[in-house]
């Protein structure tokens, strides 16, 4: 298991203020401006993989190992990602941990411990943005993505990643998937590093989805084919 981080204070909704999390960071944009032009850029993944699923069990974390194909949930996630070869690769475990940790066939991801998962997706994925800024190595945004999305596509990640790197949304720093089949799932987010302040703004169980709908103008949409199935509820399973 990856070294502890401290969870991240959970405080001060988004709304476009001057807290931390109100604003971009203006000098971030400058140096990612320049990195876009010298190197490629070097992105990070971050699964979030901490909710206890009450609507699909009543054991915490049970959904994230239910089967599908003869695997669990969270391993189809993490199969596409290898497939899409992220610098790192950070997963935020919270409610059942120890049996996601003893079941999944780990391949160097880093695993993080939620201490209190009960906080919500914005807990986990402030605890993830923390652990991806405690790194060595230049990482220059993250997929933000979620655990009980099996269907994760390679595809879909490339093109936000294309669209980063060529669109050069220079005050966008959300991009998101639009697809063209169900145009309501916006998963996975592709988060740019001056834009990672905002993360310690959020709160409760909607994550991004919240400053998504609040601050549309940050948001570069990339339409892609298909739809993002999820799962919440076990008829959800199977129907995929």
């Amino acid at each position: 298991m990856g070294p502890g981080v401290a969870p991240a204070t959970v405080s001060g909704a988004f709304p476009g203020g001057h807290s931390k999390g109100g604003a971009l960071h203006r000098h971030g944009w400058r140096v990612y401006r320049r990195v876009m032009r010298e190197r490629p850029l070097q992105l990070a993944a971050l699964v979030l993989a901490a909710g206890a699923g009450s609507r699909f069990s009543a054991e915490p974390g049970r959904k994230l190992l239910a089967p599908l194909e003869g695997r669990p949930l969270l391993a189809h996630v993490l199969a596409t990602l290898r497939e899409a070869m992220p610098a790192t690769t950070i997963v935020v475990l919270g409610h059942g941990a120890p049996a996601v940790e003893r079941a999944i066939d780990w391949a160097g991801e880093v695993r993080v411990r939620n201490p209190a998962p009960a906080l919500g997706l914005a807990s986990s994925l402030q605890l993830g943005i923390h652990a991806l800024e405690a790194r060595d190595e230049p990482i220059d945004g993250a997929f933000i993505v979620l655990g009980d999305q099996p269907r994760l596509r390679a595809d879909v990640l490339h093109a936000l990643e294309h669209a980063a790197a060529i669109q050069r949304p220079a005050d966008r720093p959300l991009l998101v998937p639009r697809y063209l089949e169900d145009p309501g799932p916006r998963n996975p987010v592709l988060l740019l590093r001056p834009a990672w302040p905002i993360v310690d703004g959020l709160q409760g169980d909607r994550g991004l989805g919240a400053l998504i709908d609040a601050r549309p103008d940050l948001v570069l949409e990339v339409e892609t084919p298909g739809s993002m199935p999820d799962v919440d509820r076990p008829e959800d399973l199977e129907r995929l």
